[in-house]
């Protein structure tokens, strides 16, 4: 059973540009097509799922930022590159 299900709708995105090693990049196109789904959604996806079972991470949000996470602006530019 897949861990992530593909969604029939689209939500708002963000442009984010980021790199991945050969391996990661061919496991993406792999589970996307094993889901049906594009490269952003399992990404997303992923991200939830990291930041949910992270208890640490969410203890440290809560102290740091206490405040509800408001959206990126329009046209801000965010590059994450992954080794």
């Amino acid at each position: 059973m897949a861990v992530l299900k593909a969604s029939p709708r689209q939500p708002k995105t963000t442009v984010v540009q980021l790199r991945l090693d050969d391996e990661a990049r061919t496991k993406l196109a792999k589970y996307t097509e094993f889901l049906d789904c594009t490269p952003s959604y399992v990404v997303t996806e992923a991200l939830k799922l990291v930041y949910s079972k992270d208890k640490e991470f969410q203890s440290w949000l809560i102290r740091e930022h206490p405040n509800k996470l408001e959206p990126m602006s329009k046209g801000e530019s965010f590059h994450l590159e992954l080794k």
